[in-house]
Order: C-alpha cells, then sequence, then structure tokens
C-alpha cells in the first residue's frame, strides 16, 4: 500500500485589509518559494487588495476561491487536492470564520506548517474591545503576530499585553507604514517570584500560573507553592486526593472553565467537598495520576485549611 504523501498546509489569519493579501503575495514572488511544488492558493476571503498571478515567480499556482463557509468542507478540500495534485497549500482565511472550522474540514494529508496573523494596528485594540472571541480565535495557535499600520504614537504594551493574554507562544512585529519593522523585546515576568522558597500566587494571578505550571511543569518540579483554589471531587479523583483551581475566562464569558491540579491532602483536610474553598502549601511533583491520564503536576500538600472564598470580582480569574 502506497504510503499517503504529507502536504504543507501556511496558514494566514487576520481580518479584511489586514495585510494578509500583500504577504502572500510578496512571499510567492520571491523566487526562493519556487521550487517547482504545485501550489493551492485557497482563498476565503476578498477585499480591497487583489493578487497579481502574472507577477508570482513560483510556478504552478492554482488560485480558488470559497464564497462561503458551507464550502469549506473535508470533502471539497480533498477534492481540489486529487484535482490539483497538491503539493503544498497557501490558505487566505477568513477573519470571522472559526479556526477550528478549518481543521474539522482538512484532510488527514494536510498538516499545518506555519501559522501566521495579522492585524491592522489602527483598528486591532477596537476589534478586541468588541470581537475578542474572534481576535483569541486567530492569536491562540498562531506563531507569529505581525500589527501592520503601527504608527510611533501608538503604545506596544497595549498590543503586548493582549496577544500575552491569550498566548506566550507567538512572536510579535511591528510594522510600520514606511516599511520599517520592529520585534516586541518586551519581558514578560510573572506576577510572582518563581524563584521563592515558597511561590505565593494572588487570588487574581491563579490563570496565570495554571497556564504556566502547565506549560512549563519540569521548571516547577520541587518549587513549593501556596495558592487558594476552589475543590473538586469525583469517584475520578483517586483516594486522598482532590482536584484544586479556580474558573479560568480565557476570551469571554462563553468559554469559563474550571481548570485545576491534582493535590494530595495527605489526611490535612478531610471531608472536603466540590465547590469548598481551601488554601493550601504544597510541593510540586511530577508524577502520572489518573485525573490526567499521563504525567502531570501532582501537589504534596504540606499545609492545607479551609478558608474564605476570594472577593466576587475575584472568583472568576482571567489572563488580562
Amino acid at each position: 500500500m502506497q504510503e499517503q504523501k504529507e502536504i504543507p498546509v501556511y496558514l494566514f489569519l487576520g481580518f479584511l485589509e489586514s495585510g494578509k493579501t500583500k504577504f502572500i503575495q510578496e512571499t510567492l514572488e520571491d523566487p526562493r518559494m519556487n521550487s517547482g511544488e504545485r501550489t493551492l492558493l485557497l482563498v476565503c476571503e476578498e477585499g480591497e487588495e487583489e493578487y497579481s498571478p502574472e507577477s508570482f515567480k513560483v510556478d504552478r499556482v492554482t488560485k480558488v476561491t470559497l464564497e462561503s463557509v458551507e464550502e469549506l468542507t473535508f470533502e471539497n478540500l480533498e477534492n481540489l487536492t486529487k484535482k490539483h495534485n497538491v503539493d503544498r497549500v497557501v490558505v487566505e482565511y477568513n477573519g470571522t470564520w472559526m479556526l477550528q472550522q478549518f481543521f474539522d474540514a482538512m484532510p488527514e494529508s494536510w498538516v499545518i506548517n506555519q501559522i501566521m496573523t495579522f492585524f491592522d494596528a489602527t483598528t486591532f485594540l477596537n476589534y478586541n474591545k468588541n470581537m475578542r472571541q474572534l481576535v483569541f480565535d486567530k492569536i491562540q495557535m498562531t506563531q507569529m503576530v505581525v500589527f501592520n499600520r503601527f504608527k510611533g504614537e501608538f503604545s506596544k504594551d497595549d498590543f503586548h499585553k493582549i496577544v500575552r493574554g491569550i498566548s506566550r507562544r507567538p512572536d510579535i512585529v511591528y510594522e510600520y507604514i514606511g516599511g520599517k519593522a520592529e520585534f516586541d523585546e518586551i519581558e514578560d515576568p510573572m506576577p510572582f517570584d518563581v524563584n521563592a522558597p515558597i511561590i505565593e500566587i494572588d487570588d487574581r494571578d491563579f490563570a496565570w500560573f495554571y497556564r504556566d505550571l502547565a506549560e512549563n511543569t519540569e521548571g516547577y518540579a520541587g518549587k513549593t507553592v501556596r495558592f487558594k483554589g476552589m475543590a473538586a471531587v469525583s469517584a475520578k479523583v483517586p483516594k486522598g486526593c482532590i482536584v484544586l483551581g479556580r474558573h479560568i475566562m480565557t476570551c469571554c464569558e462563553a468559554d469559563i472553565a474550571y481548570d485545576g491540579f491534582v493535590v494530595k491532602l495527605n489526611g490535612l483536610v478531610t471531608g472536603v467537598k466540590t465547590r469548598d474553598w481551601l488554601t493550601v502549601t504544597a510541593k510540586i511533583a511530577v508524577e502520572y495520576n489518573s485525573v490526567y491520564r499521563a504525567e502531570g503536576p501532582v501537589l504534596i500538600a504540606e499545609k492545607a485549611e479551609r478558608s474564605d472564598p476570594p472577593a466576587q470580582d475575584e472568583i472568576v480569574v482571567t489572563y488580562y
């Protein structure tokens, strides 16, 4: 049986007039991109700027436009792959379509190779204020965020904090109207001291702690932490353990979810029920636990006591 070839996908995200078309056009004009691959240029929205195929230095580019999200189906993309014998795919994605819709429609042979997100800096803050869910969707998995039409009077901190509130992974680039580009070099210290003998987590900072511990588990191994959380107890949690965490709002009220870590109480508190609030001081270990169905951070309690809930405006925590 012949092994199915992998088809790399280059995915460009952002709203209308954010600079996606210009960047893709310049990419396809670069002779270094011409290695003979048959390229499918999949355009999911068309703004004022149009492509100029006569300027492409890449051979064998087939441009296909999807007029509506209903055309974004596995069957349609699979047919395009076979019809054009595609070697790679370049996608200009519609800013109002959720990213998961694309992932659900991807043929099995398609493999994401790169994701870049573009925003018009002059409208970004307004978009984030009024369409936070769409902004979050276009940043959460990207490798680079480019702010086009950036101006000297803009505060980089305002843009930086929004991106970092969603993800710490992507590079951030500010591209000025004259063509000058600058990489973001703003440092992101945690709002708590990770090198303290006991890492103290304020109520408002739990979301940051949760994400950093989840992403950098090995770096916390052996450290001691103190925080307040709401307990979750069920038959799925091993005897002598609880899950302790908080409700976290990642993007909007609709996505508020409870997230927490396994805590071994060591008999320090008994009769704990779901929704009880505890303050624990615990050493962080990395070991298998059935709650995770894998290795993960397990907090070994050294001190645990019941506590009052945090202030009402800190019951649900966020990254921003």
